[in-house]
């Protein structure tokens, strides 16, 4: 009895998501594999790490949003590479011995990881802002720097605490700094009683000679303007040489802070690397216009892990490219599948890329296009509500807007608890000093 061919998906990211949709409905059994069980809106990550939004907000279970389609089956666990024949993907989970899935056709969307450019070591003390995990980690450490210097009598203590350092000028490092700051300067502002929070100093670090390099010099220079009316000191041309506990040294200066936070740079997975395949200088795979992989048929790259050139650009690793990649080699592979004739070789459509800085001012630009201010920012607003998951996400993050908009009140102003492990079992920081007993609202 002949069997179904098998499409094997690695990653739940928009890539991923689009090509197992485009596959709905095709007679073949797919498989989609990623080591989270849920799907995160990224452009909005940022709005967790500043309290504006909860991570359930921008994040929805794959499996329900699969829950329609009966040809789906959803994998918890991470893909660590090929097995000898390349026809089959190696997978591990917790608790569970490693396997092997067999594929015809294999989808690699695993996105990038935080790339920190030969100097690991900065991630102890440079938090990124890859995962919902990361994003709760970054909201504790801003949160925490204002508790702890609400309680400090040390003034040079309380300006380390107080000053907030991002390394890395592009989208994601504009718009977190200033979220940061209107937080500091709206939401934190009559909240504490020994500090001023709008006293803070935010600093945004770029190597390059700019901030927003993949958007035009006049819209860039708009955005930085837009930062300095917020408090946000931009240093550019300028390279940090060392992170620790104590802050950053940049351009040989020292620079004290209790917070850094790193917005620079990608680099691959190791799913990437296992392919030893050609890569740009940032990992990412090279892949024909129809991205497969060359010489290897049936296995394709998509979303921000692929590096495909149009018009002599190369591709931004922007949700849209990796939505329309993903739903073309669904569609691709649909119609190998049935016998037609293979689409003609993938063609990104620009809609603009778009950033955020602050209230009313947002920043959109495409081939035909160049605007920004508030009517961009309603734009802004709009679209990312229309691309969120789900409908009930929509409305609670409409909801949220509205709120903060009205009120400079942010929702999710929390800091997880710290569990404690011993010997004798879990407790946390609740636990009785004389008894050991835990308190009522701990949990173990």
């Amino acid at each position: 009895m002949p069997t179904r061919p098998r499409v094997v998906i690695v990653g739940g990211g928009f890539a991923g998501i689009a090509a197992a949709r485009a596959l709905s409905g095709s007679d073949a059994d797919v498989t989609l594999i990623d080591r989270r069980n849920h799907h995160i809106f990224q452009p909005l990550l940022y709005q967790v790490a500043t309290g504006l939004l909860a991570p359930s907000e921008v994040s929805a279970p794959i499996r329900q949003l699969a829950r329609r389609q009966r040809n789906l089956t959803v994998m918890l666990a991470e893909v660590s590479g090929l097995s000898q024949d390349g026809r089959s993907v190696l997978t591990r989970s917790r608790g569970i011995e490693p396997a092997e899935v067999a594929f015809d056709y294999l989808i690699l969307a695993p996105g990038m990881q935080v790339n920190y450019f030969g100097h690991d070591e900065f991630a102890r003390f440079a938090a990124s802002l890859k995962t919902i995990a990361d994003a709760e980690r970054v909201r504790a450490k801003i949160l925490e720097a204002y508790e702890q210097a609400e309680l400090t009598d040390d003034p040079a203590e309380r300006s380390r605490l107080l000053t907030f350092i991002l390394v890395g000028a592009g989208p994601t490092g504009v718009e977190l700094a200033a979220s940061i700051a209107l937080m500091a300067r709206a939401t934190l502002r009559s909240t504490f009683r020994r500090i001023d929070p709008a006293s803070s100093r935010i600093l945004l670090i770029e190597a390059g000679d700019r901030i927003l390099p993949s958007f035009r010099e006049a819209l860039a220079g708009k955005a930085g303007r837009q930062l300095a009316r917020l408090g946000v000191e931009v240093l550019t041309s300028s390279k940090v040489e060392q992170v620790d506990a104590r802050g950053v040294v940049v351009g040989g200066q020292r620079v004290p802070s209790a917070t850094v936070l790193w917005t620079a740079g990608v680099g691959p997975t190791p799913i990437l690397k296992a392919l030893n395949s050609d890569s740009d200088r940032a990992g990412r795979i090279r892949v024909a216009p129809n991205m497969e992989l060359p010489g290897r048929p049936g296995i394709f790259v998509v979303g921000d892990a692929a590096a495909l050139a149009q018009e002599g650009r190369q591709l931004p690793g922007v949700a849209q490219v990796a939505i329309q990649q993903g739903r073309y080699v669904g569609g691709l592979i649909r119609a190998r599948i049935e016998g037609r004739t293979s689409l003609r070789p993938f063609r990104y459509f620009d809609k603009g890329s778009m950033a955020i800085v602050g209230r009313n001012f947002a920043l959109l630009e495409s081939k035909r296009l160049r605007m920004s201010g508030y009517l961009t920012w309603l734009i802004w607003g709009t679209i990312h509500l229309l691309f969120l998951p789900q409908l009930q996400s929509r409305l609670r993050v409409a909801g949220q807007w509205l709120w903060w908009y009205l009120t400079d009140q942010r929702s999710s102003l929390l800091i997880p608890e710290t569990r404690v492990v011993d010997a004798q079992g879990a407790t946390d920081r609740n636990t009785d000093a004389k008894t050991g007993a835990i308190a009522s609202d701990a949990t173990v």
